[in-house]
C-alpha cells in the first residue's frame, strides 16, 4: 500500500510539472497585461518563477512562493477569460498545498471547479481538493465525497484508480496499510 500511495504522489508531482511546463510554454511576452488596479504581468509572473525554479538554488524561498502564488491569483482575477487563468489558478493551488496553507488552496481549487467547469484539467483538480481533504486537513468525509466524484464522473481519467485506492485507504495509518499488504501477501 505504501508503494501504491508513493506511485500516486508521483503522479501528483509529475501533473503538477506538466502543467507548469504547459503554463510556461503557453506564456509569451505578447500577453504582458496590465490594469489600473494591478501591475501583475505575464512577464513579472514568468520573472518570479524563472527565480524560484532555478536549478543552482538548494532551498526553496517560501516568501516567494507565496508571492507568486498571490500573483497567479491576481492575474487570474483580473484576466478571467484569459486561457491561462485556470492553469494559473491551479498553480497557485499547487503553491499553497506545499507550503502547508491546504484551506486555500481547497477554496482555489473549488474556485476552479465552479468558474471553469469544462478545463482541461478538472479530474485532477477534484482529485487533489480529496488528497489535501484527506492528507493535509483530515477531513475524511469531504475527501470521501471527491474521491466519489472522480470515479463517477470521470472513470477513465487518470486519477480513477487512485480514487479507489484512496477510498479503501481512507483513514488508515501508514502501519494500517503496510499490515494490509503484508497480509494480503501471505
Amino acid at each position: 500500500m505504501f508503494i501504491i500511495n508513493f506511485q500516486i504522489m508521483l503522479r501528483i508531482l509529475s501533473i503538477s510539472l506538466l502543467i507548469t511546463v504547459v503554463v510556461f510554454s503557453s506564456c509569451n511576452n505578447d500577453n504582458t497585461k496590465t490594469t489600473e488596479k494591478s501591475e501583475v504581468t505575464l512577464s513579472q509572473i514568468k520573472g518570479l518563477e524563472a527565480q524560484l525554479f532555478d536549478a543552482s538554488i538548494t532551498k526553496p524561498d517560501v516568501k516567494k512562493a507565496l508571492e507568486l502564488g498571490k500573483m497567479y491569483v491576481e492575474y487570474a482575477e483580473l484576466h478571467p477569460t484569459d486561457s491561462i487563468a485556470p492553469d494559473l489558478l491551479y498553480k497557485a493551488a499547487d503553491i499553497s498545498m506545499n507550503v502547508g496553507n491546504p484551506k486555500l488552496s481547497v477554496a482555489i481549487f473549488k474556485r476552479i471547479a465552479t468558474q471553469y467547469p469544462n478545463y482541461r484539467n478538472l479530474p485532477t483538480v477534484i482529485f487533489l481538493t480529496g488528497y489535501v481533504y484527506e492528507n493535509q486537513l483530515n477531513d475524511y468525509e469531504k475527501a470521501k465525497t471527491f474521491y466519489e466524484i472522480i470515479i463517477e464522473k470521470y472513470p477513465e481519467s487518470d486519477f480513477a484508480d487512485d480514487a479507489e485506492i484512496s477510498l479503501k485507504n481512507l483513514g488508515k495509518s501508514p502501519e494500517e496499510m503496510i499490515k494490509e499488504f503484508e497480509k494480503a501477501g501471505n
